[in-house]
């Protein structure tokens, strides 16, 4: 009976994780850029003293995200700029590092600063500083272009560059807050990656979540009544375990 537990008790444990893995994808369903979190479930031997061949407990296996690239949408604004292909822009994230997203609908800030949900965008020599009020203008390969404001277009200037990097899937890891991180060298230690010259961008245009809202919604509801068998099981063992002990109360 008890293994009937083990099973259905780390399975319904683990299908309530998967469920949150997939209420998230779907609450970012619109959000530019996103990349849904991928979530799988293994067999694993019970561990310790006691253990026993014959028993099993469900583990999460997670696989990381889904590369898959989402739909690019013409928006017409400056700012908004999407990754034609393969790679990643860079931004700061609270704690001073540095972090990867697709997420390229910028904004700039009271102080200049150019912006990604909130968090700086970095460029070759760290965030990026543009000036107040001035027209922007994105290139192919990142470099963004200004004109002050009241300035002829004779003045455009170079004013920065997006740092843009082309990372390996299994070279960066997928963090909970939705951005991707290098992974950690021997010591732990996250080390920025260098910036590649073959990524490009379209300015105008934005990139649409890879989550389709049609699956998630089906993979929801599959969660949900997979979670119900596994709590029946575990209900129907017990009923089980208790009219066992019933009859050897009778025959005792």
């Amino acid at each position: 009976m008890d293994r009937m537990l083990y099973t259905a008790m780390s399975g319904a444990r683990q299908s309530m994780e998967q469920q949150a893995v997939v209420s998230h994808n779907l609450a970012n369903a619109s959000t530019a850029g996103f990349r849904a979190q991928l979530h799988a479930m293994r067999a694993v031997p019970v561990q310790g003293e006691a253990r026993l061949a014959t028993r099993v407990s469900v583990a999460a296996s997670t696989p990381g995200a889904d590369f898959t690239p989402g739909p690019i949408t013409r928006t017409g604004r400056t700012l908004d700029v999407a990754i034609d292909g393969p790679g990643f822009f860079a931004v700061q994230t609270q704690d001073g590092q540095e972090a990867y997203t697709r997420q390229g609908d910028f904004q700039v800030d009271g102080n200049g600063q150019l912006m990604s949900a909130g968090r700086p965008v970095i460029g070759e020599g760290g965030p990026i500083q543009v000036p107040l009020g001035a027209e922007l203008f994105m290139g192919a390969d990142g470099t963004i272009s200004g004109i002050g404001m009241g300035e002829d277009p004779d003045a455009l200037a170079e004013v920065g560059r997006l740092k843009l990097v082309e990372p390996g899937e299994a070279e960066v890891v997928r963090g909970d807050d939705g951005l991707f991180r290098a992974k950690p060298d021997a010591q732990g230690q996250n080390t920025p990656l260098a910036a590649s010259e073959n990524v490009r961008v379209v300015a105008g245009a934005l990139e649409g979540s890879n989550v389709n809202p049609v699956e998630s919604m089906v993979a929801m509801i599959d969660v949900a009544r997979r979670y119900e068998l596994q709590t029946q099981a575990i209900s129907d063992a017990d009923e089980n375990a208790q009219q066992a002990n019933s009859l050897l109360l009778l025959n005792g």
